[in-house]
């Protein structure tokens, strides 16, 4: 996944999503405008209506296509305008309205059932010139909750998970969802009335104060006490929300290339902030030989910086030196994006050297797979299915089974790789003042 505002070319995400909220028929209209790039609400309706199987009603096409829009899970794209006469720039100009974005088409059903019945041309529908997109800054605004909620799911349970969860909700009543990072402030009292009209979470009800609380006082700090209005008002840190989930992720990293000692290495050398190889030694309660040569390892991967510090002599002695080992977060994130983009490329590059190398094999699988789903919807007996199914040899058989394992594998790495890069790309967004895609784009 990338910073919003970008597309990325694994599109599984999006339509997964999609799934889970509006069923069969949102995950079409994800698929299909991601495919396209952009589609009109009557001709993504008259699509979907052709391929399903099950008689899906109009209304219910239309309904759900509406409840995306409104939903921002769509985006309206902006329409050609006719410029000034004075003007000889032959530049195309494209304007759209801000309260137009997510407002939904007039769609006449009457209409789109002869368009169906070719009574009339698909070109006379009402919206012929109206075209949606993906709203992708929606998509991953729900996967960069998701995060957050997963983390304190783990740590403190599903009650506390809901619980943050309705205080994300209540942050967007009033907050821009792509703050960098400090939301504006919400109170206790606010976030009792949504879980009263919208919860049957009767622990949750009954203990609200207390997740709060709990929430708040973890080490992850995703919110913060401001004050006492309101039984206690609170403030969503994305900052440092994501710097304790980043930083989580770099000690995986690490553990997993140079041991858990390196680990608690870098954990000491972050609590320090500044520490001598002496003292982080004795910190770790690591043999100085062990820490020496791990600490000097994190140091040429880029994990851990050196400062020197020089102090005068007096009196004709020399210089004295002191080295010191800190941490520069967005170096360290910078470096690891750029490994986990070669690390993807290269996933990518081989999953499809894969597929084109054994390309005839995989082909006649599918084939004949085919062949065999319809020879047991007809009732052919078992012996003359298993008759078909030999025409793909031992060998062959045993080929695909490893092809398609090592797909498997490099699918479920791509995935694992474009978790790390979209929680890399939050950090360097929230915790950074450098521009990203999302501040360019306002």
């Amino acid at each position: 996944m990338v910073l919003p505002n970008e597309e990325n070319s694994n599109i599984l995400r999006y339509v997964h999503r999609m799934q889970m909220e509006y069923g069969n028929i949102g995950s079409f209209i994800c698929e299909e405008i991601l495919h396209n790039g952009s589609q009109t609400g009557t001709n993504l309706m008259l699509k979907y209506l052709a391929d399903a199987n099950e008689k899906e009603k109009i209304e219910t096409v239309r309904d759900i296509f509406v409840r995306m829009i409104r939903a921002n899970y769509l985006i309206r794209l902006p329409k050609l305008v006719q410029g000034e006469r004075s003007e000889t720039v032959a530049v195309p100009k494209l304007h759209i309205d801000v309260d137009d974005l997510f407002n939904p088409p007039n769609i006449d059903l009457s209409l789109l059932a002869k368009i169906r019945t070719g009574t009339i041309l698909l070109c006379h529908a009402g919206d012929s010139d109206t075209l949606w997109q993906i709203n992708f800054s929606r998509f991953h605004q729900d996967f960069r909750d998701s995060i957050m909620i997963g983390a304190i799911e783990r740590k403190m349970g599903s009650s506390a998970a809901e619980c943050f969860q309705y205080i994300l909700k209540q942050m967007y009543e009033r907050t821009d969802p792509w703050q960098r990072q400090i939301s504006n402030p919400f109170t206790v009292a606010e976030i009792k009335q949504m879980l009263l009209k919208n919860s049957k979470n009767f622990d949750l009800m009954t203990n609200l104060e207390q997740y709060i609380t709990l929430i708040a006082d973890d080490s992850l700090g995703f919110i913060r006490k401001i004050g006492e209005m309101g039984s206690g008002q609170y403030v969503v840190d994305l900052s440092q929300a994501f710097e304790e989930l980043t930083l989580c992720c770099i000690e995986n990293i690490i553990t997993e290339r140079f041991g858990s000692k390196a680990s608690r290495i870098f954990r000491v050398v972050r609590m320090k902030k500044y520490i001598e190889q002496e003292d982080l030694q004795k910190e770790a309660m690591i043999p100085a030989k062990e820490a020496k040569l791990l600490s000097y390892n994190l140091f040429q991967e880029q994990f851990l910086q050196i400062k020197s510090i020089r102090k005068p002599g007096g009196g004709g002695a020399a210089a004295k030196a002191f080295f010191l080992f800190h941490l520069k977060h967005l170096q360290i994130v910078t470096m690891l994006l750029d490994i986990c983009y070669k690390a993807l490329y290269n996933d990518i590059t081989r999953s499809n050297y894969e597929k084109v190398e054994h390309k005839r094999l995989i082909d006649k699988s599918q084939k004949l797979d085919s062949i065999v789903a319809t020879m047991k919807e007809r009732g052919e007996s078992e012996d003359y299915i298993a008759e078909i199914l030999e025409t793909l040899t031992p060998p062959e058989r045993e080929i695909l089974e490893k092809v398609k394992n090592r797909i498997k594998i490099l699918s479920k790495a791509e995935l694992t790789i474009d978790d790390n890069i979209f929680l890399l790309q939050m950090y360097k967004h929230h915790c950074s003042h450098l521009p990203t895609a999302t501040s360019v784009a306002k």
